[in-house]
């Protein structure tokens, strides 16, 4: 869709998360870790909106059931945005895991790509206030922030390796264009 520009999508991420400006920080974070990534995937401006919509679903005019890849995901779904964005969101950083510990269906196909991997790793290199940080030391401050026995922890913790691969194979595809 041609309106799913970085300057729509920042704009809406701004409008819908102003009510969370820690949220809105780390999303500011991983859009900027996104754009670093852009040379290595096949939709640069994609992954940069999908960067600043990944987190959406909790806005509180836009929370539905609780579980902010889906909420957010079917928000845009709502607002005509493309299949593959919805996907996107709809699946960011190994949500398949919490899903199905929550007992909920995402009716978006994970695309498994290089862009996938590479909105995993910004938002798993973005600290909750949007600094940088690397994937183990974002999984620790995940499961700390949420403490052993809550669903949030448990499944990052059983995401790690999936995490770490898609952190793996862009750092990986960045360094080889560096080499360029």
């Amino acid at each position: 869709m041609s309106s799913e520009t970085p300057e729509w999508a920042e704009e809406l991420a701004r409008k819908h998360l102003a009510p969370l400006p820690r949220r809105l920080a780390h999303v500011e974070g991983v859009a900027r870790q996104a754009a670093r990534a852009g040379s290595v995937v096949d939709d640069p401006v994609l992954l940069v909106v999908a960067a600043w919509l990944h987190d959406i679903g909790y806005a509180p005019d836009i929370e539905r059931i609780g579980f902010h890849p889906i909420d957010g995901a079917e928000f845009l779904r709502d607002r005509g945005s493309s299949e593959r964005l919805c996907g996107l969101v709809a699946n960011h950083s190994c949500a398949c895991v919490e899903a199905q510990r929550r007992g909920v269906q995402i009716g978006w196909a994970d695309e498994e790509t290089g862009l996938r991997d590479a909105l995993w790793w910004a938002d798993m290199t973005t600290t909750p206030t949007g600094g940088i940080t690397a994937v183990r030391e974002r999984i620790a401050e995940v499961q700390d922030r949420y403490g052993p026995e809550h669903v949030v922890a448990q499944s990052v913790t059983e995401a790690a390796p999936y995490l770490l691969g898609a952190a793996d194979r862009t750092e990986a595809r960045i360094a080889a264009q560096s080499l360029k």
